[in-house]
């Protein structure tokens, strides 16, 4: 029997998604890391998605006061066999290693053109009309 296929992820999936999100974060909080752009960044991780397999780990990285961020993921993406070893001691329960990719996370600014239009004029003329009408 075929299982359905989904596009949402499993309890693992997240489970260990979460699992190695903070691992990351570790790495990074120690300063484990020798690169002078990523040193000198706050970096904000807010997502880690892993594959159905469990082999690819793509986090959503923000780095803070920064304007162009792809200086700080390229900085990531060349380390990212560096980090990859380090996070086996906190994550030795996994039979396999997953390869890190870093990705921008553009959500907030999704969130920001959303709450954007929902300020405008035009929302809040026709947000007004609905509350004269009852």
């Amino acid at each position: 029997m075929t299982r359905p296929t989904s596009s949402a992820p499993s309890q693992r999936m997240l489970r260990v998604g979460e699992q190695v999100r903070a691992a990351i974060t570790q790495v990074l909080q120690r300063g484990e890391v020798r690169d002078d752009v990523i040193e000198a960044t706050v970096i904000s991780i807010s997502e880690v998605r892993m594959s159905p397999d469990l082999k690819i780990a793509t986090a959503y990285v923000t780095p803070l006061g920064v304007s162009d961020h792809s200086i700080v993921i390229e900085a990531l993406n060349r380390h990212a066999k560096f980090i990859r070893g380090r996070l086996g001691p906190q994550l030795r329960q996994m039979k396999y290693m997953p390869e890190v990719r870093f990705r921008d996370d553009t959500s907030f600014d999704n969130y920001k053109k959303i709450d954007e239009l929902l300020r405008s004029p035009e929302v809040s003329r026709d947000l007004d009309g609905d509350n004269d009408e009852k």
